[in-house]
């Protein structure tokens, strides 16, 4: 598995390698509450963005996550980001999540085609043969996504986390096959029609 700084374009986001040329852009549309409310440790400030960019690079660096800014095509913004992350070569799998999508571009379809790029990448170049995906246990709205793009649920791993409040997280996770692949890749292709 050969996972390496790679875009991905859709027809209306490009997934392009996160650097620190996108702390503006990213600080601009990403620093609501809200986006951070299920996330472990929250961005809040410019300074917090960059240093939350400079830990996806390190992990990058080492090998385990692949991270990427999302950008509107239409108008070059970056809109949000989202990461492979613990990255299994021996076992060819990869983990997507540690997205987040600024609140102007959510419900658009922006994460479903982020999605669909990055599983597409996943099974057929990386040669995947699992994907999974995790969301915090109360995160209702995340879950619902994860199983509209076709995941399913395997269990919880329960105080998985400790978040930026003191909250214990159970984390759900989720898994898609590349088995499911062609099914998965139809039904989230006759999503994105026009």
């Amino acid at each position: 598995m050969n996972v390496v700084p790679v875009t991905l374009e859709g027809r209306h986001v490009r997934l392009e390698p996160l650097s620190h040329a996108h702390d503006t852009g990213l600080s601009a549309v990403g620093l609501h509450e809200e986006l951070w409310r299920w996330i472990a440790i929250p961005v809040r400030t410019p300074e917090e963005m960059s240093a939350y960019i400079e830990t996806a690079l390190g992990e990058q660096a080492r090998g385990v996550s692949l991270p990427f800014a999302l950008i509107e095509k239409s108008g070059g913004r970056a809109i949000g980001s989202t990461r492979y992350g613990n990255i299994d070569r021996t076992h060819h799998r990869v983990e997507i999540g540690w997205t987040w999508v600024a609140p102007e571009w959510q419900r658009t379809g922006v994460n479903t085609e982020a999605k669909y790029l990055l599983l597409k990448h996943a099974f057929e170049t990386l040669g995947c043969i699992r994907v999974e995906l995790k969301t915090d246990e109360l995160n209702e709205r995340s879950r619902a996504a994860i199983l509209r793009i076709g995941g399913r649920e395997e269990g919880t791993l329960r105080n998985h986390m400790i978040t930026a409040s003191g909250r214990i997280r159970h984390s759900v996770y989720y898994s898609i096959l590349n088995s499911e692949w062609p099914d998965v890749k139809s039904r989230l292709q006759a999503r994105m029609l026009p």
